[in-house]
C-alpha cells in the first residue's frame, strides 16, 4: 500500500505530468479519479486545510459550470460551495497530491517534487517538452 495519493483527471495534462513524476520517483501512488470517485465533503475540507488554502482557492473555473452557478459570488458560504462541488466534481482544481511530506495542489505539476519522499530516478520532460528533472534526477 502506498502512502502517496493523487486526485487525478486523466484528461488533464498537468495531472498526467504530476502522476508521471510521482512514478519517476519509484512509487506507484493510489490514483483516485475524482470525477468517478469524488472525495467526501469531509475529505475535501481536510485536503484544503492541509494545503493551507481556502475552499474557494480549490475551485476550478475553466471548463466547469463555475460561472453558470455564480460561484464567484463572495457571499456564498463554504457549505454552498461544497453543495456545488458535490453536484459537479469537475469544480475541484487538480491534481491534488497527498504524501507523508504534505498535501499540495500541483499546478504547475513540478510542485509535486517538493513533497515526494523519494528523489526522481532519472530525467523527466513534461508532455509539452519542458524539461523539469535533469539527468541526475535534480529539479532544473
Amino acid at each position: 500500500m502506498t502512502d502517496i495519493t493523487i486526485y487525478h483527471n486523466p484528461k488533464c495534462g498537468t495531472s498526467r505530468n504530476t502522476l508521471a513524476m510521482i512514478r519517476n520517483s519509484g512509487v506507484e501512488p493510489q490514483v483516485i479519479e475524482y470525477l468517478k470517485t469524488p472525495p467526501s465533503r469531509e475529505e475535501l475540507l481536510a485536503l484544503v486545510a492541509a494545503m493551507g488554502i481556502s475552499l474557494r482557492d480549490a475551485l476550478r473555473q475553466k471548463g466547469t459550470p463555475y460561472d453558470e452557478l455564480g460561484l464567484g459570488n463572495p457571499a456564498l458560504t463554504d457549505a454552498q460551495l461544497l453543495d456545488a462541488i458535490e453536484q459537479h466534481p469537475i469544480l475541484i482544481q487538480r491534481p491534488i497530491v497527498k504524501t507523508p511530506l504534505g498535501v499540495r495542489l500541483c499546478r504547475p505539476s513540478e510542485l509535486v517534487l517538493d513533497i515526494l519522499p523519494n528523489p526522481q530516478q532519472g530525467p523527466f520532460t513534461k508532455e509539452d517538452g519542458e524539461v523539469v528533472v535533469g539527468k541526475g534526477g535534480q529539479h532544473v
